[in-house]
């Protein structure tokens, strides 16, 4: 059985204004469904979270002064 592709990167720190995970982008709805969905759900996701990530991440950020 070959392994399920994920964006886990092991920094699993939810933003509470977006409701994403800083480290992949996922919510807590598809972090807990994610290995039960099928390929296509799960290539659909792993699409949207480059943009996700940066969302979350600027906001999440120190501002520099």
């Amino acid at each position: 059985m070959a392994a399920i592709e994920t964006p886990c990167i092991k920094v699993c720190v939810m933003d509470a204004a977006s409701g994403l995970c800083a480290g992949c982008g996922r919510t807590l709805d598809e972090i807990a469904r994610w290995g039960g969905m099928n390929e296509a759900e799960r290539r659909e996701i792993m699409r949207q979270l480059e943009r996700r990530t940066t969302s979350v991440n600027s906001s999440t950020s120190p501002r520099q002064t």
